[in-house]
């Protein structure tokens, strides 16, 4: 088959170099536009494709561009693969391929549509998720479901660690195999179901500003599902600080909520209702760093209250 990638970033880079490893036919690549002013880093995808002497494109939309569109029409291909695609792309180009394109998504559609669809299931106290390859069409991850895996959500996950170490493989792996599937003529067309789904657009900083008179198990929630990003942050005095690396500690007694108890080597101990919160790495208007380096440069004490 004939096949177009369709993606950007790490993720788009791994499908496209495990497609060529196992020697698919790839005729083109698409991944995201050049930054509008220059000097933005190269995208892993680009620099993969044309390390390998794929020709890549880079449209900055699909929309009402009939020169686009001719230009994806040349490449005749079979199939598209979409690996981590944010651009909305019009369904006559989705059809172009005689055998359809597909696409990844990090969720069990049709819940979780949406951009930020692994942090918000962690945000809302799941225990489980996973991900789908699917048709894409016209809506926005509405189309027919392909193939699904699920997984489960540790109480330890963060946002980085389920994608990194169990979605981000897992979703290289499943479309091959929905590669396979298209090939075999075996690929099915699950119409979602309408009465499950759910939508939840991007996870942004307004999101996840830290309530400290919520109970613990919320807090820690909030905290894990927006690690590394957007960072669920609380302020000290005017200074916005964005919570990484932390972890829960149930039934640790002491202080009020919001309440710093303790600074010691393991980072920053913070009061909730059930327990405390323990924070390694902050990040406060610059780079990472460690709680306690943050606590001796801003002069934070046991007994300062955070985000009053």
């Amino acid at each position: 088959m004939r096949i177009v990638v369709h993606g950007q970033q790490a993720f788009g880079k791994s499908v496209l170099e495990a497609l060529l490893e196992r020697g698919e036919n790839v005729v083109g690549v698409y991944c995201g536009p050049e930054p509008a002013q220059g000097g933005g880093r190269v995208d892993p995808l680009n620099e993969a494709a044309l390390a390998r002497g794929l020709p890549v494109h880079q449209p900055r939309s699909f929309r009402n561009k009939p020169e686009v569109r001719e230009e994806f029409a040349k490449l005749e291909a079979d199939l598209c693969v979409m690996a981590y695609v944010t651009l909305i792309v019009p369904e006559e180009v989705l059809n172009l391929p005689t055998k359809g394109t597909i696409q990844y998504h990090p969720s069990l559609l049709p819940k979780h549509r949406g951009p930020s669809s692994i942090n918000w299931p962690i945000i809302q106290g799941e225990t489980r998720t996973g991900l789908t390859i699917f048709w894409p069409d016209l809506g926005l991850d509405t189309g027919p479901i392909l193939l699904q895996k699920e997984v489960e959500i540790l109480d330890t996950d963060t946002l980085g660690s389920l994608y990194f170490d169990r979605l981000y493989p897992m979703g290289v792996a499943s479309l091959l195999e929905s590669v396979d599937l298209v090939r075999a003529g075996k690929a099915p067309k699950i119409v979602q179901d309408e009465s499950r789904a759910t939508y939840e657009g991007w996870c942004k900083k307004e999101d996840v500003q830290i309530d400290w008179r919520k109970p613990l198990a919320e807090i820690w929630n909030l905290v894990r599902g927006a690690d590394p990003q957007p960072g669920a942050w609380t302020t000290y005095e005017s200074t916005t600080v964005q919570l990484l690396d932390a972890k829960k500690l149930p039934g640790a007694a002491g202080g009020q909520p919001g309440e710093v108890t303790a600074i010691d080597d393991a980072g920053l101990r913070i009061a909730a209702d059930g327990g405390q919160i323990q924070v390694t790495r902050v990040r406060a208007g610059g780079p990472k760093i460690s709680a306690g380096d943050f606590a001796k440069t801003a002069g934070l004490r046991p007994g300062a209250r955070l985000g009053a």
